[in-house]
């Protein structure tokens, strides 16, 4: 796989909500650290996700922005 966004995260898929058009797709990056993504049911579907199966979260942003309290 070849991709121009810089941050690509190795992850297993821990949960998967399908929902009317989208599905919330739950990855684990490191035990206990969990990236929460929402992508479209068809989406899904071709990417043929299941939970414990190897995925990448992709991260492309041109903006990231940082709080505190």
């Amino acid at each position: 796989m070849k991709i121009s966004a810089r941050n690509t995260l190795k992850a297993t898929v821990k949960k998967i909500v399908p929902g009317v058009v989208n599905t919330e797709v739950t990855l684990e990056i490191a035990p206990g650290v969990e990236v929460v993504a929402v992508i479209t049911k068809s989406s899904a579907e071709n990417l043929g996700l299941a939970e414990g199966k190897e995925a990448y979260a992709v991260v492309k942003s041109s903006d990231v922005m940082v709080a505190v309290d």
